[in-house]
């Protein structure tokens, strides 16, 4: 038997299902229904992930969306409860536009583009969807992308969170 050296340190993220959808495959025998599930995660502290996953039934669609997220978590450089400077992404027909804003002016963002953000614990922000999707899951991952593409504002902060990464 093996040695115990205390418990694992659990990850804390909240999570916030942004889709789910009856899917249907139809074999020969007939149709076979399954649940897709698309989640949102983050521990508002820059952390944050999309995960999507399929499931016999509801409970098994999501906890298998949310293992899926936390196997792709992207750092977000935020400085002041907001981005560092204004980005645009494209992920398929979803286009994104993230702007900074100054402190109290909070999170002005519809749908997915403010789950994620807010997961990712951006406080203050202007977004627009540009792109004529309204797939939920597009978006959120146009959002996804853009905030991937974040540059750190400064060498110091990007030298403090390397040092941050390492120390994990």
């Amino acid at each position: 038997m093996r040695p115990h050296f205390g418990r694992r340190e659990e990850k804390i993220f909240d999570e916030k299902l942004l889709d789910l959808r009856r899917v249907v495959r139809v074999t020969a025998g007939g149709k076979r229904f399954s649940f897709r599930a698309t989640l949102v995660i983050g521990d508002k502290k820059g952390r944050v992930a999309v995960g999507i996953a399929k499931g016999k039934d509801v409970a098994q669609a999501i906890a298998k969306a949310k293992a899926s997220a936390e196997k792709r978590l992207v750092n977000v450089p935020i400085i002041d409860g907001t981005i560092p400077h204004e980005i645009t992404a494209k992920y398929c027909a979803a286009k994104i536009l993230l702007k900074p804003a100054k402190e109290g002016h909070g999170l002005v963002a519809g749908g997915p583009v403010r789950i994620v953000c807010d997961l990712a614990g951006i406080r203050n922000l202007s977004a627009k969807i540009l792109g004529r999707t309204p797939n939920k899951l597009s978006n959120a991952r146009a959002t996804l992308e853009a905030l991937k593409n974040l540059k750190p504002a400064t060498r110091k902060q990007a030298k403090a969170e390397v040092k941050e990464a390492e120390e994990k």
